[in-house]
């Protein structure tokens, strides 16, 4: 696979979330000072932002980093680049616990923010809430589904993908290359987009090898569900010791946790092999390449780029926004993998871009 191919979005589940004063913050170079601006010519701090000459963006993470080489770091470097295209001004605000996503999301209100984005799907209910108190600010709730017979408000949209068309695309590949018929996932939190990777990446896997297990394994609910490196890498070493082939990490700096730990293991990249997530992990997260066979990937960088993009020169095409998502290509293994596996899996990521594959996902 020298190319990476994507599939458009549906939409995704409804969200009920966690409501949430406190966060470290950031300015666009992702230090731990509170201003900064996104480029040459934009604005150095955001005491104008009510002025209808500047732009400003900010963005609120789920309890993590925006340097958690996976979800939270695509959004913010999507964010970032929107601020720079656009001269704009742009910081971000890390969440330390659940319960300040609301006053986070109000230090930016407050400053009267242009454009908001929200990471993750708990942030959903806070990022609502926000949106019908300010009705002149727009909001961008990553990874977030809404009622639409309960959000009428028109500054808000959540931002969806595909995310078991690209579970079941990784599952398929894995399906047809284990020789153990033994695969693994060690995922974050159990909310629906990583429950769309999960059962999206056992049903890909049992398509393409019904003789296939997949054992599957989700963090236990806790703030730290996306950012618990220690545990994934337990949940991993108990996987390979039951012979496990193909490892799944789809949490976050959790799951980043699991394929560090399949990349140590004997054999990586010949006989074990790990899948990431969300961005392709190959760049993110260098350590991971000995194991690092492909990404199940969503373009998060580019749909939150082009969603700030649009709020600033117009309306958002509907409450939900759908981005894509695929396969990352496969780097140093493309030599490894069989011919006809790689031309089995671009099948079926076609058949699914064109709607004639379906999952059989549902939640």
């Amino acid at each position: 696979m020298k190319s990476s191919r994507y599939l458009v979005a549906v939409p995704a589940a409804l969200a009920l979330a966690l409501a949430g004063c406190g966060g470290s913050t950031g300015n666009s170079g992702g230090d731990s000072t509170a201003s900064g601006s996104a480029g040459s010519g934009a604005p150095t701090d955001d005491s104008n932002c009510a002025s209808k000459d500047v732009f400003c963006v900010g963005l609120v993470t789920d309890t993590g980093k925006v340097d958690d080489k996976s979800f939270n770091q695509s959004a913010h470097e999507g964010a970032k680049a929107a601020a720079e295209e656009t001269k704009g001004y742009y910081k971000y605000i890390e969440t330390q616990d659940a319960k300040d996503y609301a006053a986070n999301i109000q230090q930016f209100t407050n400053k009267k923010y242009d454009v908001i984005v929200t990471v993750g799907f708990l942030m959903a209910d806070a990022t609502t809430a926000a949106a019908a108190e300010n009705p002149d600010t727009k909001f961008i709730g990553v990874d977030q589904g809404y009622d639409a017979s309960k959000v009428t408000a028109k500054n808000i949209t959540g931002l969806v993908f595909p995310e078991d068309q690209a579970g079941y695309g990784a599952g398929y590949l894995a399906g047809l290359m284990t020789k153990t018929n033994k695969l693994g996932q060690v995922l974050g939190l159990e909310i629906p987009p990583v429950q769309k990777y999960a059962k999206g990446f056992e049903a890909g896997a049992k398509a393409a090898n019904p003789a296939v297990t997949v054992s599957t394994v989700y963090h236990p609910a806790a703030d730290n569900a996306f950012n618990d490196p220690v545990w994934g890498a337990g949940e991993a070493k108990k996987m390979l010791a039951q012979k496990a082939d193909f490892i799944f990490g789809a949490g976050g700096n959790t799951g980043n946790g699991a394929l560090q730990e399949v990349a140590k293991a004997s054999g990586a990249g010949t006989d074990v092999f790990c899948i990431g997530v969300d961005t392709d992990q190959w760049d993110t997260v260098p350590a991971a390449q000995p194991c690092l066979i492909t990404s199940a990937e969503k373009l998060i960088s580019k749909g939150v780029t082009d969603t700030v993009k649009t709020a600033k020169d117009g309306e958002f095409e509907g409450l939900q926004t759908l981005g894509q998502a695929g396969l990352s290509p496969f780097h140093d293994f493309d030599s490894k993998i069989p011919a006809d596996v790689k031309s089995k899996v671009d099948e079926i990521v076609k058949q699914m871009e064109a709607g004639t594959l379906k999952t059989g996902v549902t939640l």
